[in-house]
């Protein structure tokens, strides 16, 4: 095949000389996309993170974690392609990757950085049907979204704890949380991931306090903690990977954030 030229979300130039036959992929979300975009026989690496699907993460060549990725695994693998992303991984890392192999970056804020990924890996594989297939369902079922009515719920998504860690504006759970009509309170605060203080949550007076699965695992007996500081605060345990995956998991995402937005509101009346 002749050379094929693309540009990644970080405006790299991706020079494609060959069919991709080897991926390497080091983002959880990204490597449920490629499974999505039936390249079951390319992909020969993941990350221990990645989960999704089951069948990948119990057969398929475990190269280390987002930010502890295996060097000489990834050597022996000999990729032609390498997909990651700006946040998930480490810019050491990736800078070391690109010298020996082509490396696709994606850099995700928002619902549209996500459709606009999802088409340029569709393409750099040759799966542009596939993946505009995916895009279109994905607006479709965003667009059956049922946000809050009424004013913005004050709302703070936690994501760890000791310390307590939250998320920015610049992040694409941000984009979720506004897209079901909750108003993040510490988008203001900056960094992507600012670590707050017991006393900045009392402060900032959130209606509402959504506790996360991941990357910290929030379960039932986290709430108390949290009433402590907020006794009037409604408190939720969600799904992450809902609010935070941005592969094809998003096709699923509408519907369950609807369940979220039906129970604050349940909740509220």
């Amino acid at each position: 095949m002749s050379e094929k030229v693309f540009y990644d979300q970080m405006s790299n130039r991706i020079r494609i000389r060959k069919p991709v036959k080897r991926i390497v992929s080091i983002v959880p979300s990204q490597t449920e996309l490629l499974h999505y975009l039936g390249l079951n026989e390319a992909v020969v690496g993941i990350t221990k993170f990645c989960v999704h699907p089951e069948e990948w993460h119990r057969s398929k060549v475990r190269v280390g974690g987002t930010k502890k990725l295996d060097m000489e695994k990834i050597a022996r693998l000999n990729p032609d392609l390498i997909i990651g992303n700006k946040e998930e991984n480490t810019r050491e890392q990736v800078e070391e990757l690109m010298q020996n192999y082509t490396v696709w970056m994606s850099d995700i804020h928002n619902l549209n950085d996500t459709l606009e990924m999802i088409a340029g890996v569709g393409a750099v594989l040759g799966k542009e049907k596939q993946a505009n297939r995916l895009i279109t369902q994905i607006k479709g079922n965003f667009g059956l979204l049922q946000a809050c009515t009424g004013a913005q719920k004050r709302a703070a998504y936690f994501i760890w704890q000791n310390p307590y860690m939250t998320v920015g504006k610049e992040t694409f759970i941000h984009d979720m949380m506004n897209r079901c009509g909750f108003e993040n309170v510490f988008a203001g605060m900056p960094g992507r991931y600012p670590v707050v203080a017991p006393a900045q949550i009392i402060m900032a007076r959130p209606e509402l306090i959504l506790l996360s699965s991941e990357p910290y695992p929030f379960a039932q007996k986290h709430i108390a903690g949290f009433r402590e500081l907020c006794p009037h605060s409604q408190i939720m345990l969600v799904d992450g990977e809902y609010f935070s995956w941005y592969g094809s998991r998003l096709a699923e995402a509408p519907k369950y954030l609807n369940k979220v937005i039906k129970e604050v509101g349940k909740i509220t009346g």
